[in-house]
């Protein structure tokens, strides 16, 4: 790459981003993720905090938090900070206090999970989970049961609530789940939403519920707090087992946003993803382990009714390969800007910017998907794991030395489930044999718990 190139390729990076009420000062977003960091009831602790300060030390302009759960009911792993009690804004005070020192903005991933569930914890271990539908959920058979209206009205009300508590906590925004498979996604999408009332069948009735939701974050915290969706481009409910129904087209997504811009009242940017549970071969787009799939998913046994077959296909010689390649396929061969066609037809349909999600860690990429009017900014996940600076070596040369570039592995994602977030590719670490690489792979892990929670938090007023 040329020196002029690479230098158009940082003025479109690291130019500074305007939405209706909030302006950050470049284009790359810190992707929602985070590791079971934080107190079995959702109070965080100094782990998070050293975790989302490490990302704006590095330099991106906005960080969108990890999923947040609006109520516990809707929490998809246990020991996850969680928005649904007064008593959390002091700990997202204090995170946005940390943050806000290098210059980062940050957003609230509101949350919840529906049928979509992972580790939900003892208090939901024993109840059907909340869903548009009866029908349970086809990856790891998780029994839900239709909301009434009842529960819609409660949880639109514990969404509105949570965007309250992140603005009096000095958050810069909230960001509504509304992909991947969640809770709003199950209204939304029409291969999971089989509703015979008013919130399903056409297009306006099932994004009815996410409407609402809208409507009340407005009501409660005023048209001057930035709120952005999280959505899919296409669902491809179908693409694991075809026998599914097919889910949202893009035509259907592109109908939705522009129903939730609510004539310049509503929403202030789209995320954009694809695929309609979690995880799906496009999402996050890359390998899926079997090795650390069958290690890791024993957690799930007792959770769905699929999931003693899942760790036994995970874990066999033959269907375990099989199954990876079949998920491989599935995925295609593109993943550094897997999601950018659907964000290019979204952005040419609404009136607010939009945002990419999809494996984004080159600055050729990244420039040319803004520059080409596909989005207006990027967010990035796990080669931010891998490279907690690429920013700033993103300012430098267009990524990652050679042998230091995420590989897209997913170990990060499948550790999660028992293990501290992080990079558990081994050959990304230094090192002259084996232990010595693994101990300075433990040490790069282990690193977001300095200093420890004995430190003790001290809250601003």
């Amino acid at each position: 790459m040329t020196a002029a190139n690479h230098e158009r390729h940082r003025e479109l990076i690291f130019s500074p981003l305007e939405f209706r009420n909030l302006r950050v000062k470049n284009r790359l977003f810190r992707s929602n993720l985070a590791g079971m960091f934080d107190d079995y009831n959702g109070h965080g602790g100094n782990a998070r905090i050293n975790w989302e300060e490490q990302f704006a030390r590095g330099g991106v302009g906005t960080i969108i938090s990890s999923y947040c759960p609006i109520a516990i009911r809707g929490r998809i792993l246990y020991r996850y900070a969680t928005i649904d009690d007064d008593d959390k804004i002091p700990f997202w005070r204090l995170v946005a206090e940390r943050v806000h020192r290098h210059d980062c903005k940050f957003i609230l991933q509101l949350s919840h999970s529906g049928r979509q569930q992972d580790l939900g914890g003892v208090e939901n271990i024993y109840h059907k989970k909340l869903s548009s539908t009866d029908k349970k959920d086809f990856f790891h058979g998780l029994l839900c049961q239709a909301m009434t209206q009842q529960e819609i009205d409660q949880v639109v009300g514990q969404f509105a609530a949570g965007a309250r508590r992140a603005r009096e906590a000095g958050l810069d925004g909230v960001e509504l789940h509304g992909a991947n498979g969640y809770l709003i996604t199950q209204f939304l999408s029409s291969g999971i939403n089989d509703r015979a009332d008013g919130y399903g069948g056409s297009v306006a009735n099932r994004t009815r519920f996410v409407l609402e939701i809208v409507r009340a974050i407005r009501q409660e915290c005023g048209r001057d707090f930035h709120l952005q969706m999280k959505i899919n481009g296409v669902d491809h409910n179908d693409w694991l087992y075809p026998w599914q129904p097919k889910g949202n087209s893009l035509d259907e997504y592109i109908a939705i946003c522009r129903i939730l811009e609510d004539d310049g009242n509503g929403v202030d940017a789209f995320h954009v993803s694809s695929g309609s549970t979690f995880p799906h071969p496009r999402n996050p787009p890359g390998d899926l382990p079997m090795r650390s799939a069958a290690r890791w998913y024993d957690s799930m046994l007792s959770e769905g009714v699929r999931t003693r077959l899942n760790h036994f296909i995970f874990g066999d010689p033959l269907l375990g390969p099989l199954f990876r390649r079949y998920w491989n396929y599935r995925r295609g061969p593109v993943i550094e800007g897997i999601n950018l066609d659907y964000a290019r037809a979204i952005r040419q349909q609404v009136s607010v910017p939009v945002l990419c999600t999809g494996g984004f860690q080159h600055a050729q990429h990244i420039a040319a998907a803004i520059d080409s009017g596909a989005c207006d900014g990027v967010s990035i996940g796990r080669p931010l794991i891998a490279n907690p600076d690429l920013p700033k070596i993103l300012e430098r040369q267009d990524g990652p030395d050679p042998g230091k570039e995420c590989t897209y592995c997913n170990k990060c994602l499948l550790n999660d489930l028992e293990n501290p977030l992080g990079c558990y590719e081994l050959s990304r670490y230094d090192g002259a044999d084996f232990d010595q690489r693994y101990a300075n792979m433990m040490q790069t892990v282990m690193a977001v718990f300095e200093p420890p929670s004995s430190s003790r938090l001290s809250f601003p007023d």
